[in-house]
């Protein structure tokens, strides 16, 4: 494969979300930018998905900064948010996560590797199911997982099915913004039901997902959901959705354990 061919594969893989998260989705266009270094090569890849506002800040650095030295961004990062997820998580938590962050689970596997003892409610995640991915990498590093299908989302924070309520929730973001965050849909709807049920939501992300950019909220092909529909049906597909910070107890970044404003000054 050339690097033409190359290219062109990881364009078509993270517009498909075979390539999935923001960590992952930016390391990749890097490398698919090193292949092709060019200002055309940076706008195809931003237009093939712009709600990650993390990809357009490792492009943008990577006119300037040595590859390498961003890639190490990436693992430094990680093993900030490891520390402070691990200091959140106390034994017997049961901790509530929807779809898939790399963030999220790597933090995640840290505490368990390092003693902690808890379990994890997740979600389905329709249409593409990246609920399954995080359940299997979790259950992968010997965490209990109990996943609920995402129409189940109150009868899972609200203890419902086994009389157990979770006592956090852990969510990834796309993108960080000045009033809020952008992350999967069905975010939103979480943070109001964790929020009359007092479980505080954290938002686990590295801080180059902040832009003081508008997001705009994609919505992806009716065919994920009901694929030969009837004619005539319409179908709505959002990915993603805004979250308000009133809704969050705190971010969790490479910068610490903030309140939105703090980590909005800090930022």
């Amino acid at each position: 494969m050339n690097k033409k061919e190359e290219f062109n594969k990881i364009l078509k893989d993270i517009k498909s979300i075979k390539i999935q998260g923001a960590r992952n989705i930016a390391k990749k266009a890097l490398y698919a930018y090193s292949l092709i270094p060019n200002k055309i090569s940076k706008k195809r890849l931003l237009s093939s998905r712009p709600t990650e506002p993390m990809m357009e800040k490792v492009l943008n650095l990577a006119e300037k900064k040595n590859f390498r030295e961003i890639q190490e961004h990436f693992e430094k990062a990680q093993n900030k948010i490891n520390s402070e997820v691990f200091k959140l998580i106390k034994n017997k938590d049961i901790i509530f996560t929807h779809c898939h962050s790399t963030n999220v689970i790597n933090a995640l596997i840290y505490a368990k590797t390092k003693g902690k003892k808890f379990e994890v409610y997740n979600t389905e995640t329709r249409p593409l199911f990246q609920g399954r991915k995080t359940a299997r990498q979790l259950r992968k590093a010997g965490i209990k997982v109990t996943m609920f299908v995402d129409s189940a989302l109150g009868v899972a924070l609200e203890g419902r099915q086994k009389n157990q309520k979770p006592n956090k929730v852990f969510l990834g973001a796309d993108a960080l913004l000045k009033k809020g965050i952008i992350n999967k849909i069905g975010s939103n709807i979480i943070a109001n039901i964790a929020l009359d049920n007092k479980i505080p939501v954290y938002i686990i992300a590295d801080s180059w997902k902040f832009t003081k950019k508008q997001i705009p909220i994609e919505q992806r092909n009716l065919n994920e959901v009901w694929d030969k529909a009837p004619k005539n049906i319409k179908i709505k597909n959002p990915a993603f959705e805004f979250v308000p910070k009133k809704y969050l107890r705190a971010i969790v970044s490479e910068l610490g354990t903030l309140k939105y404003e703090s980590f909005l000054r800090k930022i």
